[in-house]
């Protein structure tokens, strides 16, 4: 039940962003597609951030899982692992 109730709360906001903005629900093709990356993007502010504090390596993150999560799994390759 609580994962349908954030995800309720989470399209309020949007509701209200939209609404603030001046931007009909549902927004247009172009608009829709810049906001779902704009989400995409935004899950990665929290695991970079932690890497960040952690003082663990963020690039190969962001070159790997990072990529992976915002453009799929073509975004990289699998390695090469002949003998």
């Amino acid at each position: 039940m609580k994962p349908y109730l954030l995800s309720l709360g989470a399209g309020m906001l949007a509701g209200i962003l939209y609404s603030l903005l001046g931007v009909r629900s549902p927004a247009p093709p172009a608009i829709a597609l810049i906001g779902l990356l704009g989400i995409l993007l935004g899950e990665q502010i929290g695991p970079i951030a932690k890497r960040l504090v952690q003082r663990k390596p963020v690039i190969a993150y962001v070159r790997t899982d990072c990529a992976r999560h915002v453009l799929g799994p073509q975004a990289v390759p699998e390695r090469d692992v002949r003998a």
